[in-house]
């Protein structure tokens, strides 16, 4: 599967699940319950060691679903990311070294921001598909709808302090496409070996926008 556009992205899933791992066998099965469950994309964040190699696994094994790597924080992961078979890039900012590293990839890219001047950098740029972090933490829903005036061109995936009974408030925003979320795919159902849990979070998140 693959995707042109950032602004794609956005409208793919209510969800972009935000994934992190410690076991790299535990990258496949979790892409598979995902995808069984009707979210066609995953975020793995470079977070851990193995994310990389977890990446490149979902790559060669799970083609069907969109694999993404965040957490970018440098140019270097930008391109190790690529290079693995990262479908698309999400950062939690927005620094020039890095926005500009993950433009170099050639892969569509979610940059960070949490303010109104950072947003307005990136449209500058021509960016206009955004990751606003931390959402609820810099501000959440009251924030986003405060936004929509002054820059009605941008759209953005909140991310951060973000739960299955809050989502539905942040995609009823116009200028939300989409929520990160990490609730998909909890710790104890990793730490479990429950794939079957995911899927049926997975399978929720289709309710969350009517």
């Amino acid at each position: 599967m693959t995707t042109n556009s950032a602004d794609e992205l956005l409208d793919l899933s209510p969800v972009i699940p935000v994934v992190v791992i410690d076991d790299v066998d535990h990258a496949v099965p979790v892409a598979e319950a995902l995808l069984a469950g009707g979210v066609p994309l995953i975020e793995l964040t470079l977070r851990t060691p193995v994310a990389i190699e977890g990446i490149q696994r979902i790559h060669k094994e799970v083609p069907d679903i969109l694999v993404g790597a965040g957490t970018v924080v440098t140019a270097a992961q930008a391109a190790q990311a690529r290079d693995a078979g990262a479908s698309f890039l999400v950062t939690p900012g927005s620094t020039e070294s890095v926005v500009d590293a993950c433009a170099e990839t050639g892969l569509p890219f979610l940059p960070g921001v949490s303010t109104v001047t950072e947003a307005m950098r990136m449209a500058e740029r021509g960016l206009t598909a955004l990751k606003f972090f931390p959402a609820e933490a810099s501000g959440g829903v009251d924030y986003l709808k405060a936004l929509g005036g002054p820059l009605p061109g941008l759209r953005f995936c909140p991310t951060g302090g973000i739960s299955a009974d809050t989502a539905p408030d942040y995609l009823a925003l116009p200028n939300v496409g989409c929520v990160g979320g990490s609730w998909l795919v909890p710790k104890y159902a990793l730490s479990h070996n429950d794939f079957n849990r995911v899927k049926v979070l997975a399978k929720a998140t289709a309710a969350l926008r009517s």
